[in-house]
C-alpha cells in the first residue's frame, strides 16, 4: 500500500526541479492505487516552491538534532474525553481532514543548495489516499505528560525533513480503564472511511471520561505559534463537536473533492511570509528601508547575558507554574490598574529579577526580544479552499531597560515604570509604518547569516572546513562623509527571548467542543544548546508562566535563582 510518505523522489530526468524558472510546478506523478492490488497507476498532483528568507532561516539551523533556538514545534493539550470521541478511527479522520486543508503539514522540505531548498508537495489522489497518510503520521502512546514531553524534547527526532509533521495522542497510566496500545488503523475501503456503526458494548457500557495527552508536532518553519493554537482549536472542534463518525467520514470525502476533483494547474501551497507583504519596487524606497534598517539596529543596545557553559550533551526542561482563576482575575485587574497588560509585565519580571540576582555589568541595559504577529500586515492573500493560515508570520521586536534598580524609590514605582516602558517599546514596534521593509531587511540577514552557519557546520562535519583566507588588500581611497551618523560601538547580546501568546482563550472556543474538556497547555521547543526562551498566556481562565531552557548549557544555578526570583516578582507585584 503507497503512502505520500513511502513516494520515492524521482530522478531529474522525470522532475528537474533546477529547470524551474519559477517558485511552483506540478507533475502528476504515477502511484499505486491504495486500495487495489491492481497496476493501473492514480495520479497524484506535485507542486512546489522555494522557502523563503524567513522558513530558510529556521530550517537550516533545525537538520541539527531538530533544534532551533526561537521555535514553537510542539504543542500539549491535556484532555478528558470519552473512549469513544479519542479512538483512533475517529482521531484519525479528523487529522486527514487537517491535513488537507493544510497542505504545508503534509509537504516535505529538499535541500538543493543553501539558497535553494524547496517544499514539494504530493496532493492525495483520493480521500483514501488522505486517510493512510493522516494514519502514518499519527502515534498512540502509554505514557504520561510529563514522560511524553520529555521524549520529544530529549529523545530522538520526532520529525524530518520527509516528516513535517506528527501527532501524538497518549494516556495517562493513572486514567481509568487503560488503554492498550492499538494497532495501525486498517486500510479504508472504498466504500467507506472505517465502520461507523456503535457496537452493542459501547451502547450498554456507561459513557467515562479519561484523560489523555494530544502533543502536536510542527517544524517551525511550516508556521508559527498562532498557526499551531488555530489548528489546535479546529482539531478539538472537529474531534470533540456534535459531529458523528459518519459525518466526518463524508466530511473528508466532499473536502478532498474540494481540492482535488479538478487539480488546479498553480501553485496551492501558502505563499512565503515575504511575498505575503511585497515591497514597492522604487529603488529609492528599497534604499530608504535599508538605512531605516540600519539605523533601528543601531539603537539596539544589550549586553546582559546568563553565564553559560559548554557541555557536550543539550537537556531541555520546562518548569511551569499556573495560577488559579481568581488569582489570575486579580492579576489581569491590576496590570489593567497599571496601564499595561500581562504581556508587558512580564517583560519588567524579567528585568527585576535580574537585576536583582546582581548579573551583569549596571551599565549595560537589558535587551530581550519577542515575536510580533504580520498578520496584520499581509497585504496578498489567497481564495478559499487554498487560503491556509499555517505559514510563518512572524517577526521579531526588542525592549531595552536598565539594568540597576534606582535607590531611594520603592520597588514597586520602579517595576510599574519598567513595565509602562515595555509596553511603549513594543506598540511603537506594532505601530510602525515600517514594519513591512524592517521585516525582509531582517529576512534578508537571517538568511544570510543562516546559510553561512550552513556551510561552515556542513564542512566541519565532513572535516573540510577551512577558515576564511583574510580580504585581500584594496588601494585606499579618500575617506568619504558617511551616510549613517557614527555610533560607538555596542553590544547587542539579549538576556533572554519571551514568547507572549495573550489570551489563548479568545482562540479556543471550548463551548464548540462539549465532548472534551481541556485542561492542560503547554508548549515548547527542541532547543539548541545554551537556548532559553519563557513562555506566558492565559488559558482556562488561569495565566501559565514557563521557561524552556537547556539545563546543561548555564553556569551553576544561575537559572533556578532567576526562575525563583522571577516568581518571587510575580508574588510581589501582581499580587
Amino acid at each position: 500500500m503507497s503512502t505520500i510518505a513511502e513516494l520515492p523522489t524521482p530522478p531529474p530526468s522525470v522532475v528537474d526541479l533546477h529547470d524551474v524558472p519559477d517558485k511552483t510546478c506540478l507533475d502528476n506523478v504515477p502511484i499505486a492505487s491504495a486500495h487495489s492490488n491492481s497496476p493501473i497507476p492514480l495520479p497524484r498532483n506535485r507542486y512546489q516552491r522555494k522557502m523563503g528568507e524567513t522558513e530558510l532561516s529556521y530550517f537550516l539551523p533545525s537538520r541539527q538534532s531538530g533544534v532551533n533556538d526561537m521555535s514553537v514545534p510542539y504543542l500539549h493539550l491535556g484532555f478528558k474525553a470519552p473512549e469513544r470521541i479519542a479512538k483512533r478511527s475517529r482521531v484519525c479522520t479528523v487529522w486527514a481532514i487537517l491535513r488537507l486543508r493544510h497542505p504545508m503539514l503534509c509537504a516535505r522540505a529538499e535541500l538543493y543548495d543553501y539558497g535553494d531548498v524547496r517544499f514539494i508537495y504530493d496532493a492525495p489522489s483520493s480521500a483514501e489516499d488522505a486517510y493512510c497518510d493522516a494514519d502514518a503520521n499519527l502515534e498512540y502512546r502509554n505514557q504520561s505528560k510529563d514522560e511524553l514531553i520529555d521524549n520529544y524534547l530529549n529523545g530522538p527526532r520526532t520529525l524530518s525533513n520527509a516528516k513535517l509533521s506528527y501527532l501524538i495522542v497518549a494516556e495517562t497510566p493513572t486514567s481509568p480503564g487503560l488503554m492498550p496500545t492499538p494497532p495501525r488503523t486498517p486500510s479504508p475501503s472504498s466504500s467507506a472511511l472505517f465502520d461507523a456503526e456503535p457496537s452493542l458494548e459501547d451502547e450498554t457500557n456507561v459513557e467515562q471520561k479519561r484523560d489523555y495527552e494530544l502533543l502536536i508536532c510542527a517544524m517551525h518553519f511550516l508556521g508559527d505559534g498562532m498557526a499551531l493554537h488555530q489548528f489546535a482549536n479546529d482539531f478539538f472542534g472537529l474531534l470533540g463537536g456534535a459531529t458523528s463518525d459518519e459525518q466526518l467520514s463524508d466530511m473528508l470525502q466532499a473536502e478532498w473533492r474540494t481540492r482535488w476533483h479538478v487539480a488546479p494547474e498553480e501553485c496551492i501551497l501558502p505563499a512565503a511570509l515575504e511575498d505575503n507583504m511585497p515591497l514597492s519596487p522604487l529603488k529609492f524606497r528599497r534604499v530608504a528601508a535599508q538605512v531605516d534598517f540600519q539605523l533601528s539596529q543601531q539603537r539596539l543596545v544589550g549586553g546582559q547575558v546568563f553565564p553559560r557553559r559548554k557541555h557536550p550533551e543539550r537537556h531541555t526542561v520546562v518548569p511551569t507554574v499556573s495560577f488559579a482563576e481568581e488569582r489570575t482575575k486579580a492579576i489581569l485587574k491590576k496590570c489593567k490598574a497599571n496601564g499595561v497588560s500581562i504581556s508587558a509585565a512580564l517583560f519588567a519580571i524579567c528585568n527585576i529579577a535580574w537585576a536583582r540576582m546582581g548579573g551583569g555589568s549596571k551599565a549595560a541595559p537589558t535587551l530581550m526580544y519577542s515575536a510580533l504577529n504580520l498578520r496584520p500586515y499581509f497585504t496578498a492573500r489567497r481564495a478559499a479552499p487554498w487560503d491556509s493560515y499555517w505559514h510563518l508570520a512572524i517577526g521579531y521586536f526588542n525592549v531595552v531597560l536598565p539594568s540597576f534598580l534606582p535607590s531611594g524609590t520603592a520597588a514597586e514605582r520602579t517595576f510599574w515604570l519598567r513595565a509602562r516602558q515595555a509596553k511603549e517599546q513594543s506598540t511603537r514596534a506594532a505601530k510602525s509604518p515600517l514594519v513591512a521593509s524592517r521585516t525582509h531587511e531582517m529576512a534578508v540577514e537571517r538568511g544570510e547569516r543562516a546559510r553561512a552557519w550552513a556551510k561552515e557546520d556542513d564542512e566541519r562535519d565532513r572535516g573540510t572546513w577551512v577558515p576564511p583566507a583574510p580580504a585581500p588588500q584594496v588601494q585606499q581611497l579618500p575617506p568619504r562623509e558617511p551616510v549613517l551618523p557614527a555610533r560607538a560601538k555596542a553590544s547587542v547580546a539579549a538576556l533572554i527571548g519571551l514568547s507572549l501568546l495573550g489570551n489563548l482563550d479568545g482562540i479556543y472556543k471550548h463551548a464548540t467542543f462539549p465532548d472534551t474538556e481541556l485542561h492542560t497547555l503547554t508548549t515548547g521547543s527542541r532547543q539548541r544548546h545554551g537556548a532559553m526562551l519563557l513562555f506566558g498566556y492565559t488559558f482556562r481562565g488561569r495565566l501559565w508562566i514557563s521557561l524552556g531552557y537547556d539545563c546543561n548549557g548555564f553556569e551553576g544555578d544561575v537559572v533556578d535563582r532567576f526562575w525563583k526570583e522571577a516568581l518571587d516578582c510575580v508574588d510581589e507585584f501582581l499580587g
